[in-house]
C-alpha cells in the first residue's frame, strides 16, 4: 500500500512547485516570520486537496469507462502531460501577489477552495500513471493515493513557508526557474508515454 502513497506525494510535491496563489502566499507569511501561520496554512490546503484530489480520482475511472477514452487512453494522457509541461514551460504574465490575512488556516482553505484546477489536473495525473500501469486504483488504495497527495501538497508549502526568508527571497526572484522543474518532468513523462503509443 505504500507504493500508491508514495507516488501520490512525490506528484502533488512536485505539482506545487509552480509559483502560483498557494506558494506565493506562504512565501508572504514566511517573509512577515509568521512560522504559526505557515504550518496553519499548509495544513488547510492539505485538507482541501484531500477531496479535491478524491473527486479527481473518482471522476477519471468513470470518464475512462468510455470504450473510445480506453482505446485511446495512452494517447490521451500523453498529450494531457505534454500540455501540463507546455503550461508551466510558458511565461505567466499572472501577478500572483497576494495581501496575507491574519489567519494561515482561513486563509489556506479559501485560497485552496478557490483553486478547483486541482481537479483537472489530479484527473490527468491518474489517467497517465494508470495507463503506464504505475497505478492500480482500487476501493483500499485510493485512500493510500489521496492521502499521499494531500501530503505532498502540505510538505511542500510548510517545507517552502519553513525554509526561512532566503529560500522565500529566492524563490519569489527565480519563478520562472522553478516553474521549470515540474515542466520539464511532465514533457519527459508526456514523451515518453507518446513512445510508448507509437511503438506498440
Amino acid at each position: 500500500m505504500m507504493g500508491p502513497f508514495l507516488i501520490g506525494f512525490a506528484f502533488s510535491f512536485v505539482g506545487s512547485l509552480p509559483p502560483g496563489t498557494l506558494n506565493i502566499s506562504i512565501v508572504q507569511l514566511a517573509l512577515a516570520n509568521q512560522q504559526k501561520a505557515v504550518l496553519r496554512f499548509a495544513l488547510a490546503a492539505g485538507l482541501v486537496e484531500f477531496p479535491y484530489a478524491l473527486i479527481a480520482v473518482k471522476f477519471e475511472q468513470f470518464i475512462t469507462a468510455n470504450p473510445f477514452i480506453i482505446k485511446n487512453f495512452q494517447l490521451i494522457a500523453a498529450v494531457v502531460m505534454v500540455l501540463l509541461g507546455v503550461v508551466n514551460l510558458w511565461p505567466s504574465k499572472k501577478d500572483n501577489t497576494i495581501v496575507p490575512l491574519e489567519s494561515g488556516f482561513r486563509k489556506g482553505v479559501l485560497l485552496s477552495v478557490l483553486n478547483p484546477l486541482a481537479i483537472p489536473f489530479w484527473i490527468g495525473i491518474t489517467a497517465y500513471l494508470r495507463t503506464n500501469r504505475w497505478l492500480e486504483i482500487n476501493n483500499q488504495n485510493i485512500w493510500f493515493f489521496v492521502v499521499g497527495i494531500s501530503l505532498g501538497t502540505m510538505a511542500l508549502l510548510a517545507l517552502l513557508g519553513l525554509a526561512g526568508s532566503k529560500v522565500a527571497h529566492y524563490f519569489i526572484q527565480h519563478k520562472r526557474a522553478i516553474n521549470a522543474i515540474p515542466g520539464f518532468i511532465f514533457l519527459a513523462l508526456g514523451l515518453y508515454a507518446f513512445v510508448q503509443y507509437f511503438s506498440r
